[in-house]
């Protein structure tokens, strides 16, 4: 699961939704954006490893921190942090890591 972006319905709550709900809790997780604007959920390759061609990307989410999966997804408040954090970044962030908290 990937959102585009640069659609103009491609971030929506259900995207960021759908998004978080497709990833598995059982490892370590991070949420990247492409300069391409491609978000997506890395759960093999996180903090500042192999970030060439990402625009930006959070802070790791620990495995088991509920931070992902789909009761993640059905933290209304979460879910609203994700998208702002996406929404507020895209496409000129201050920085390359973001800090949802």
């Amino acid at each position: 699961m990937q959102i585009d972006l640069n659609a103009p319905d491609g971030l929506t709550l259900a995207s960021v939704r759908q998004l978080l709900a497709s990833a598995s809790d059982d490892g370590h997780t991070q949420l990247r954006v492409t300069r391409a604007g491609v978000a997506f959920i890395s759960s093999g390759v996180v903090g500042g490893a192999d970030i060439d061609g990402l625009l930006f990307r959070l802070e790791t989410w620990a495995a088991g921190s509920g931070y992902v999966g789909k009761i993640a997804a059905s933290d209304e408040v979460w879910v609203m942090q994700v998208f702002n954090a996406l929404k507020d970044n895209w496409p000129n962030p201050p920085f390359d890591y973001i800090d949802v908290y």
